[in-house]
């Protein structure tokens, strides 16, 4: 016998759970019941999140990457920014709040925060570790797991530059070419006292691989080898904006709500929500920006078969 609608979303149990720290018996007033579906209706999106978020990283953790794994992963990306909107217009939701009408009920939620998310707190371990303002925040990860920045930055390291793949004899001397090929040409577009090419390569050869990785796909990205990478790169950019407006919206609803009191939880309230508004976490991806150069001016490009969509 095939399930009912309501059996399947199991919408008796659901709808029973909006009733607070007291139970069942608690009669909410309208205010809080809208308060509580609210935050529930984040923690099951942030739920779906964290299921993609973990898709992503399994597509893109292996050291191969097959082709059509990369569309996938966009597909993965496109429904958590999307979510992320979605999220945001809830805000707009509880806007409707009146501060007044907050404060009759405030005091029951005692020392209760949504800095508590368990999901929220995996959500943002599942992307990466946080910079603000080109440094890093928070303590390092505990997680044994592999964040998505990090398969990201592998799958950076691994893009073939000029033709040339990680492995091969002479790669670091093709990599470091390009490298200062593109100086050259930034360097001839804009001034040369600009220091943040320079910068941009400083490091490890990891780090300098990686980074020439990306800036080879962003240059290159008409080649049709580079289109999917290119589209992935776009929409991880694109994930972390959405969050960041998520984070911007929350800000501004809870100062309309309670202007700068400190938060149920002891933090410091909005002026932190703001802070978390500075939160990144691909910062590769943000950095290129600065130093891309027009197209005519990029270094000439070696083995552009390479790229080329082949037949069977």
């Amino acid at each position: 016998m095939s399930p009912t609608y309501s059996e399947y979303l199991r919408l008796d149990e659901l709808l029973k759970l909006q009733t607070g720290v007291e139970g069942e018996n608690r009669n909410l007033c309208n205010d809080e019941m809208h308060f509580i579906l609210v935050h529930q209706n984040f923690e099951l999106w942030f739920k779906l999140i964290i299921n993609e978020l973990k898709c992503t990283r399994r597509l893109l953790s292996n050291e191969f990457v097959k082709e059509e794994n990369l569309p996938r992963a966009v597909h993965h990306m496109d429904r958590i920014i999307e979510v992320f909107k979605l999220m945001s217009q809830q805000w707009r939701v509880m806007e409707t709040l009146d501060p007044q009408d907050f404060l009759n009920f405030r005091d029951d939620l005692g020392t209760a925060s949504g800095f508590e998310s368990i999901q929220m707190r995996e959500m943002e371990e599942l992307m990466g570790p946080k910079w603000v303002d080109g440094k890093p925040f928070g303590k390092p990860s505990q997680s044994s797991e592999k964040s998505l920045y990090k398969v990201v930055c592998d799958w950076l390291y691994r893009t073939p530059i000029q033709g040339s793949v990680v492995d091969a004899k002479d790669d670091t001397d093709i990599v470091d070419n390009f490298i200062n090929d593109y100086i050259s040409a930034f360097q001839k577009q804009y001034s040369e006292d600009d220091e943040s090419i320079v910068n941009f390569f400083e490091g490890d050869r990891n780090l300098r691989r990686r980074r020439a990785g990306l800036l080879f796909i962003e240059s290159y990205r008409s080649l049709p080898l580079l289109a999917w990478p290119r589209k992935l790169i776009s929409k991880l950019i694109e994930l972390e904006q959405a969050m960041l407006l998520w984070r911007s919206s929350h800000a501004r609803m809870v100062e309309r709500m309670i202007g700068r009191k400190i938060g149920t939880g002891g933090s410091s309230g909005v002026d932190y929500l703001d802070m978390t508004t500075k939160f990144r976490v691909f910062i590769d991806l943000w950095l290129v920006r600065s130093i891309l150069v027009k197209k005519q001016s990029l270094p000439s490009l070696n083995n552009s078969e390479f790229y080329e969509f082949k037949g069977e």
